[in-house]
């Protein structure tokens, strides 16, 4: 059997057992899957009669923000995942047996932004509920799905990448609530920015998430409600938003790989 042949046995085999992990403790999903939902209903329901949204609606311009948020947000439970299997020995065990030692690290991700799929699932259902539509043609629609899904397992690599770089669970959650809070929500995911202080405005127009959340309202026909000033990135939101997604993964792999080799060394 070839290398390849081997690494992606391997991978599923341990993509397999994070999964039967996810289906005995289903309660690992509600930060991807009963949160987010519950963010749509208490934004849509609560602050949508009372913001305006030019070219549209606030339930559709939420939906986007939520999308985007959930994904970001991503990035703790991988990371509090290997964390926690470091700190347990679990890694030190599965050494012990005849495997490829990436597998681990690829089997993990496997699962993880499966766990994500099912998030955009569960969130698109629930934007449906709350009046959330497409209205962009079938390949701009697939189009977002797959910018989402790619934003997603970039998500996913920099959280494994943090719990990497760390030496407990709790230190993920600090990490990841601390900084993707602030960022998620100094940006255009839940209003528009023009009534934003000037720093803040800034701040926003040039934030990832920004370009992530425009791109997505921009691909499923949704309103994006942008000043009249807007920067490059948010002119071109599809394009930066790829390029943002690119770059992380092309970081975050490599020293997810390096990282594991340290911390795994004899």
């Amino acid at each position: 059997m070839s290398a390849s042949t081997t690494l992606a046995a391997d991978t599923m085999v341990l993509a397999r057992r994070n999964l039967e992990h996810i289906r005995q403790i289903p309660e690992k999903l509600l930060d991807v899957t009963l949160q987010p939902v519950m963010f749509t209903l208490l934004f849509a329901y609560v602050f949508g009669g009372a913001i305006g949204v030019a070219g549209g609606n606030y339930h559709e311009y939420l939906v986007g923000g939520i999308l985007v948020q959930t994904l970001a947000f991503g990035v703790m439970g991988p990371g509090v995942s290997i964390a926690t299997d470091l700190a347990e020995g679990v890694v030190d065990r599965l050494r012990t047996l005849p495997m490829n030692r990436a597998a681990y690290l690829l089997g993990h991700a496997a699962a993880e932004w499966v766990g994500t799929i099912l998030a955009l699932i569960v969130l698109s259902i629930s934007g449906l509920v709350v009046g959330w539509r497409i209205h962009a043609g079938i390949l701009d629609a697939l189009a977002g799905y797959a910018l989402l899904a790619a934003f997603g397992l970039a998500m996913v690599w920099l959280g494994t990448l943090i719990g990497l770089s760390v030496r407990s669970a709790d230190a993920v959650q600090g990490i990841a609530f601390g900084v993707i809070f602030p960022i998620t929500f100094v940006s255009t995911a839940f209003v528009p920015i023009d009534g934003m202080p000037a720093v803040l405005k800034t701040f926003a127009e040039w934030n990832p998430v920004s370009t992530m959340v425009t791109a997505t309202r921009t691909l499923f026909g949704n309103p994006v409600s942008l000043p009249a000033d807007a920067p490059w990135p948010l002119q071109h939101p599809v394009l930066t938003g790829a390029l943002w997604t690119a770059g992380i993964l092309a970081v975050a792999v490599p020293l997810c790989l390096r990282k594991f080799r340290a911390r795994t060394a004899d």
